[in-house]
């Protein structure tokens, strides 16, 4: 999308004005797709603050690069958006391995905010979901990548970058998203660390070599390289699967949410730049969000958000007969998710209730 003026009111990519939140109403954030970041630089106002973290910000043009040539755009309030843990291993971030020919995206979840924004549906698709992917032009190249079936979810990214990805997900949903926001390893740790850690209570030890994590029983506040180690963590996790990381990443999250409600930074300046620092340095967002205002007025708008208010599901799959290391998603069952984020509703159990994700001992692990 084009940047275009806007106020700090209206939060949209899409055209939507959002309705004040009311007086005295107690500030609270969404994290990990980038909400820790956004809401604190509003009002915030130093010009020094407010060119430093705009210089941190990295933005994608996602609108002109799919072109007209997308699902509707629907301004009921509500909103879509799309959001990726890269697992790039160039920079910083190679002390995590090497890159299998390119950066994948690790962790993938369709966030749905209803049209109230009293409320929030979370869908995590599995990165080894086996679905038919559009042609795309690569964002390195820019030649055209010819569209494939039964391609790897996160080969999406892979080969045509942020856009790509978008355009994967739109085919596969019928849903535009509104925005675009990416987080990878090494902000994804500064941002933790800058939060002073996250609380978590382990039902069973983890001893993950592949993710370097080791934690006993108990209850753990996790600093910002665990974190990492914990939502990387599948092997010494329930059935070793993608779709039991899931589980421990799901978690995480609502752990991180709450954090983030409890961290008194907006009665300390330099907490608060120190985190508006870290967090803006974290994430890669569509060109809509691409600065400290549009970021501030998009986080106003999920501030009555908590973990109490969002639902967490992964899109329903099945393991492919020919190979149990990818899953298939199961059409009818996910058509009833995408139909229910399409009209603003709340998931169905039955929609989830014969799909392989969402069951399993990683579950019960982390809380």
């Amino acid at each position: 999308m084009s940047e275009q003026s806007r106020s700090a009111g209206r939060i949209r990519g899409t055209g939507s004005r959002r309705k004040k939140p009311s007086k005295g109403r107690r500030v609270k954030t969404v994290a990990l797709w980038g909400a820790a970041a956004l809401v604190v630089v509003g009002g915030s106002g130093a010009g020094y603050a407010y060119f430093t973290l705009n210089g941190n910000l990295k933005a994608v043009d996602i609108d002109a690069a799919l072109g007209t040539d997308r699902p509707d755009d629907v301004d009921d309030g509500s909103q879509d958006i799309l959001v990726l843990g890269s697992d790039s291993r160039s920079g910083a971030n190679s002390q995590y391995g090497k890159d299998g020919g390119g950066a994948r995206s690790d962790t993938a979840m369709v966030v749905h905010v209803n049209q109230g924004h009293t409320s929030a549906s979370v869908v995590s698709v599995p990165r080894d979901t086996l679905v038919d992917r559009p042609a795309c032009a690569s964002d390195t190249s820019g030649r055209q990548v010819g569209a494939e079936h039964h391609a790897m979810f996160n080969t999406a990214y892979e080969v045509g970058g942020p856009a790509c990805a978008v355009k994967t997900v739109e085919a596969m949903s019928g849903i535009r998203m509104d925005h675009y926001v990416e987080v990878d390893f090494t902000g994804f740790k500064k941002l933790i660390d800058e939060l002073g850690g996250v609380k978590i209570t382990t039902s069973q030890a983890i001893d993950d070599p592949d993710s370097h994590l080791a934690l006993k029983p108990g209850t753990h506040t996790l600093s910002g390289e665990q974190s990492l180690g914990l939502v990387r963590t599948r092997h010494s996790v329930g059935d070793g699967s993608d779709l039991g990381r899931i589980q421990l990443q799901q978690a995480f999250m609502k752990a991180l949410m709450d954090r983030t409600k409890s961290v008194g930074v907006f009665s300390d300046p330099r907490a608060l730049f120190g985190l508006a620092n870290s967090a803006t340095k974290a994430v890669t967002t569509d060109s809509a969000l691409a600065s400290v205002k549009k970021l501030a007025g998009f986080a106003n708008g999920l501030k009555g958000l908590g973990s109490k208010h969002v639902d967490m599901v992964t899109l329903p799959v099945e393991y492919d007969p020919e190979n149990p290391n990818r899953v298939l998603p199961q059409q009818k069952a996910g058509q009833q998710v995408w139909d229910a984020l399409k009209h603003d509703r709340p998931v169905p159990a039955s929609a989830t209730a014969q799909s392989a994700g969402d069951k399993g001992e990683a579950g019960t692990v982390v809380r």
